[in-house]
């Protein structure tokens, strides 16, 4: 199924376009381009025959290799984008190759860091099949793999030649990974999009049904809200910090969890505590925060963490690439679509914060 995309300009540097529709992964050619060779797509296990049918669409055209990695997080590591570059090399890849990341947003962002890396920089498409890589991880550039000691440690900002948000890879999406996508749509909504909080408080059905024209304005308008950003700050200097929105705890719970919990999730119950430190600290209201918890109960996503596991997560959290020497960074709310930087906040006032989501 085909229909007329909808097609967002991340600006900057390096502009490239995010095109969002139905049946657009058929169509990658345009983005690759005739100077193109060979294509490397990256795929999860669990897309091996529709990863098929994308190579089948470009055969005769490039010469498509296919590697598949692991599922979830286990795909960011450093051995599995050594094996990545093994294929790579094996193949001589050159400057003038490519590589398509097909899959969610751990597949994306390993094949964006693969891609900055070989030979320097070779052409990136990022074909998101999951609503979280669409409307953040595939958008802005942000490639990354973890390691042990946290999360996206290592990485480089790299803008991929395109983005294509097929929304027909995500009417198959399982309905709880699909909900986790929801915590950084809800994210944008507080951050810069009341629009986007108004339409799932509407009607939730509506608005999580992947056929819905409700749920398509929602991916648009994160995707808007991003492409904005990001133009504006690519190499997150200032604005960009903005979509870290919950993800400073959201970053420590996952890591705690060893990322069984998905990101949605984690970022979720990261969310309500920084809007539980916002109104600690006499920046937000309690009908703001009450609107965190309300919206994001209604997506069946979770909103505590138990109380035991603090230590735990605060020493990962000063670990966390957005602190500044030993100084923590949150970002919080004055209002609706007003976030700011809270800088170094008092020890008391973070537990004071955590006992609100405590469980």
């Amino acid at each position: 199924m085909t229909d007329q995309p909808t097609e967002i300009l991340v600006d900057g540097v390096n502009p490239y376009p995010v095109v969002i529709g139905r049946g657009l992964r058929f169509g990658l050619a345009s983005h690759l381009g005739s100077g193109v060779n060979k294509v490397l797509v990256v795929h999860p296990p669990t897309l091996g025959a529709a990863a098929a049918e994308l190579r089948a669409s470009l055969i005769g055209q490039y010469e498509v290799l296919l590697a598949e990695v692991p599922d979830a997080e286990a795909a960011k590591r450093i051995e599995v984008a050594s094996f990545l570059w093994g294929i790579m090399g094996q193949a001589d890849f050159t400057r003038s190759d490519a590589v398509i990341g097909f899959g969610g947003g751990s597949v994306t962002d390993l094949a964006g860091f693969v891609a900055a890396t070989w030979l320097r920089g070779v052409r990136l498409i990022q074909v998101p099949t999951t609503l979280l890589g669409m409307v953040d991880a595939a958008v802005g550039g942000k490639t990354g793999i973890n390691t042990t000691e946290g999360k996206n440690l290592v990485g480089a900002f790299y803008a991929p030649a395109a983005v294509v948000g097929d929304l027909d890879t995500l009417t198959s999406l399982g309905r709880n990974e699909l909900l986790a996508g929801f915590a950084e749509v809800v994210k944008y909504g507080f951050i810069a999009g009341p629009e986007i909080l108004d339409i799932i408080e509407r009607d939730v059905e509506v608005a999580t049904d992947p056929e819905s024209p409700e749920f398509r304005r929602l991916v648009e308008l994160s995707i808007g809200i991003k492409a904005r950003v990001v133009g504006e700050d690519f190499t997150e200097q200032g604005l960009r910090e903005i979509l870290n929105y919950g993800h400073t705890l959201g970053h420590a719970i996952e890591h705690a969890e060893r990322y069984q919990w998905r990101h949605g999730a984690a970022v979720s119950v990261g969310m309500v505590f920084a809007a539980e430190l916002a109104r600690l600290s006499g920046r937000l209201s309690d009908e703001v925060v009450d609107r965190h918890r309300r919206i994001l109960e209604s997506l069946t996503l979770p909103t505590t963490y138990p109380v035991g596991r603090w230590q735990t997560l605060l020493a990962t959290m000063q670990r966390d690439k957005k602190a500044r020497g030993s100084l923590l960074r949150f970002i919080v709310l004055d209002d609706l679509a007003r976030p700011t930087v809270l800088a170094g906040p008092d020890q008391s006032l973070l537990f004071a914060a955590y006992q609100e989501i405590g469980s």
